[in-house]
């Protein structure tokens, strides 16, 4: 069994902001935007609920609040995909691996926390569809089974495609765990690293600003470690 750590959400790259965190570790998971304006996701952040009741479009900058959401991952279904250089890592990944997701997160109304990396949910791999070997029959038949993936709303089929599904067992978490420290860069630019518990904890070091590429964990302990403070997470 092995762990991967991805980074998703939207973030300061895509959409020029970052989802929020709360008091009380709670926080929204709003993802990116959608980047096809044929999509037949009619999800945006204007007409959205998070966990917290509110709009999402409430915690966004006017600019952003009428794009379509880019729900990937999705925790209904337990889906996620990609067909950029990520595929490459997600097939690497067999049942029962964990998938591991963190996304930026920022104080909203609180002094508690700094702008940083926090987990905020896991899938327990359940498959790993590879859409480059399917048959034009297969594809469509794991598109109308998988029809909750943002891929699946999109106008045209990406042939370098890969689909992780989750077990039961994959959840959005209630509580966000960070997981970064802050650095300077050589032009005094900050960026996130795994901080000092996190790199004991799961033996991973080094920046962890960007989503590629993304972080393995093999050894046993270390992945106990990963499924205890997981678990934590829902107390």
């Amino acid at each position: 069994m092995k762990a991967m750590i991805l980074r998703i959400g939207i973030d300061k790259g895509t959409d020029g902001t970052l989802a929020p965190i709360f008091n009380d570790r709670s926080y929204e998971y709003i993802p990116m935007s959608e980047r096809d304006n044929k999509s037949t996701e009619p999800r945006k952040y204007s007409n959205t609920k998070g966990r917290s009741g509110k709009l999402l479009s409430y915690y966004l900058p006017k600019r952003v609040k009428d794009r379509t959401i880019h729900f990937d991952p999705e925790f209904e279904t337990m889906t996620y995909g990609d067909p950029t250089i990520k595929r490459k890592y997600l097939l690497r990944l067999a049942k029962d691996d964990l998938l591991v997701f963190y996304a930026g997160l920022t104080p909203f109304r609180t002094k508690r926390f700094k702008e940083g990396l926090f987990i905020i949910g896991y899938f327990l791999v359940s498959e790993v569809v590879e859409f480059k070997v399917l048959t034009m029959e297969e594809i469509k038949s794991t598109y109308n089974r998988l029809h909750n993936n943002a891929h699946a709303k999109r106008s045209y089929h990406a042939s370098e495609l890969v689909i992780v599904t989750g077990s039961s067992s994959s959840r959005l978490l209630e509580r966000a765990i960070p997981i970064s420290s802050t650095k300077m860069n050589s032009i005094g630019r900050k960026y996130h690293v795994v901080s000092p518990k996190i790199e004991k904890l799961l033996g991973i070091k080094g920046s962890i600003q960007r989503s590629i590429p993304p972080r393995f964990i093999y050894d046993i302990k270390n992945i106990s470690n990963l499924r205890t403070i997981l678990s934590e997470s829902q107390l």
